[in-house]
């Protein structure tokens, strides 16, 4: 009896210290589309829950509690048999140290997702070909997700996820998909990783980290000190601006850390360089200029 009882508490150790990365909540939305035989979209809502959440991405040791909350919100647009057009929102979160608070790290929008998918297809990913746009699309956002995450808590911590999403992105080329490609002026896949991978914007990565520990991990201890740190982040990344005008990078930070920007620096006291913060906001994101005219 004593064994047993050993041996199933050693199962829930291992187990805890060798949890999946990802705790993921996939939505699968059919509203746009007509007809009565809607079962596939539960199918496909269910086998993607299962196959992003109960598989093992890295060899990190990760506990249970350490698993990076994320959401997979797949808007489906056009059906044609097997044959789906859809977006895909991707958004990620990250806790903030000494709080209850998660901050936003990931809210991409893709609008370039078409797969084919029958019901009960199994989800198999295999690193070395291109089989399925759904398979390599879900998995390329995987890859992305945890490699970011990564950033955020250890300087260019994410570098072998961030590979793996290009080697998605690599053999997903065969496809001939134009998220795919390389295509001057259009942000897709490939530019992201591309992107994030570049030697000369690798700075971008940089600021994840200095915003999110110098900054935004600081502000239990010292909210002063912590709102500094995270005004000298942003303000650096008016240098990724000034290497490549309008960078996908650029739209990617602020497309999720805006709202918390604004909110940040709504209220309390002014930091040294508040005015040209104001500034920078508004020449590397105009998009944004109505939410900057908010900060004090």
């Amino acid at each position: 009896m004593c064994k047993h009882v050993f041996l199933f508490a050693l199962f829930l150790i291992t187990f805890n210290i060798n949890s999946q990365e990802l705790n993921c909540l996939i939505t699968v939305n059919d509203q746009q589309v007509d007809g009565s035989n809607k079962q596939v979209f539960t199918t496909l809502q269910k086998s993607l829950t299962e196959f992003i959440n109960q598989t093992k991405w890295t060899n990190r040791v990760v506990k249970s509690e350490e698993r990076i909350d994320c959401a997979m919100t797949i808007i489906i647009t056009n059906r044609q048999n097997n044959t789906f057009t859809a977006t895909l929102q991707v958004q990620s979160t990250r806790p903030v140290f000494g709080s209850s608070y998660a901050t936003p790290v990931l809210n991409i929008k893709d609008n370039d997702f078409t797969f084919k998918y029958n019901e009960f297809d199994p989800l198999i990913y295999n690193k070395n070909s291109f089989d399925s746009n759904l398979i390599s699309t879900i998995v390329f956002y995987v890859y992305t997700i945890i490699g970011i995450d990564a950033d955020t808590f250890t300087q260019f911590g994410g570098e072998t996820e961030l590979k793996e999403a290009q080697n998605v992105m690599l053999q997903a080329q065969q496809s001939g998909l134009s998220s795919w490609q390389n295509v001057v002026g259009k942000q897709n896949r490939f530019l992201m990783i591309d992107n994030l991978l570049s030697p000369k914007l690798k700075s971008y990565r940089s600021t994840l980290y200095d915003y999110h520990i110098k900054g935004l991990d600081n502000f239990a201890s010292n909210k002063d000190f912590g709102k500094q740190a995270v005004e000298d982040a942003v303000l650096s990344v008016g240098n990724i601006y000034n290497k490549t005008v309008g960078n996908y990078l650029i739209r990617m930070f602020f497309d999720a850390k805006a709202d918390e920007i604004v909110s940040i620096y709504s209220d309390g006291p002014r930091t040294k360089n508040a005015e040209r913060l104001t500034t920078s906001l508004k020449n590397i994101s105009p998009n944004n200029n109505s939410k900057w005219k908010n900060i004090e």
